[in-house]
């Protein structure tokens, strides 16, 4: 950690949501986890400790159900987890902020946007997954998982990164009434993108459905051709500061 880093304010909001707070300059940077993720991730932290050193402000925080915050992760849903986060961002910010949305953190960036378009000065993903459980997930379940998220309300799925992730019903339903891929997405600040054209999880060419979805014109995609899905080396974390250096110097 470096020594910025710990002047950061921890809190809960709402008794809820465990967030921690980095104060410095604007515009500030507001960190979206990915799905079964959370704010102790190494891309949250290689950012938290990249703004301390340069001055800047940042959020970073656990949607219900993840990491610190309170509630199941079962009960959780897209709506909702996009609900933290323009909490969040209500409560905790001021001013502009550049929104970092790794994966699922992408789709709810995505989600915040659209209803705080004034608020966001621009927009970081990193193998961004907006319509995750439909377009990606959905297509990938056997007739009997399927059947069984139908009719017993969750599946559980092996999971390379630990124990079986529980995928509910309520979070496939609610998921197709928050997709953003089937319109144009109208974000009008600068957009950079981070994709990996090895990652297992989302193809890249989700990320090439997402450029041309996005209504603006200053959008950028950096694909990484033996990058993963995580994108969390050493070398991904450099990109990750060069490219958020390069957006607020634009």
């Amino acid at each position: 950690m470096t020594q910025g880093a710990s002047a950061e304010e921890t809190g809960r909001l709402d008794g809820r949501l465990a967030w921690a707070r980095l104060p410095g300059r604007g515009p500030g940077v507001v960190f979206l986890p990915g799905f079964r993720s959370d704010m102790q991730g190494s891309k949250a932290l290689a950012l938290r400790d990249h703004c301390a050193a340069t001055g800047r402000a940042m959020l970073r925080f656990d949607y219900s159900g993840h990491g610190e915050s309170a509630g199941r992760f079962e009960d959780g849903t897209i709506g909702q987890w996009a609900a933290d986060a323009i909490a969040a961002l209500d409560a905790l910010t001021d001013g502009p902020q550049i929104v970092v949305g790794s994966s699922m953190g992408g789709w709810i960036g995505l989600l915040l946007a659209r209803e705080r378009p004034e608020r966001i000065a621009g927009f970081i993903g990193i193998a961004p997954a907006p319509d995750f459980t439909e377009t990606l997930m959905w297509p990938e379940f056997t007739d009997a998982q399927r059947a069984e998220v139908m009719q017993r309300g969750v599946v559980h799925l092996p999971s390379q990164y630990g124990e079986p992730t529980p995928v509910t019903r309520a979070l496939i339903e609610d998921g197709r009434r928050h997709q953003v891929l089937d319109a144009p997405i109208p974000l009008g600040c600068p957009v950079r993108i981070l994709q990996g054209m090895r990652d297992p999880d989302v193809p890249w060419r989700h990320a090439l459905r997402l450029v041309d979805a996005i209504a603006g014109d200053d959008v950028r995609l950096h694909l990484i051709k033996d990058g993963d899905h995580r994108l969390s080396r050493p070398e991904d974390l450099r990109l990750l500061a060069e490219t958020l250096d390069a957006l607020v110097s634009a």
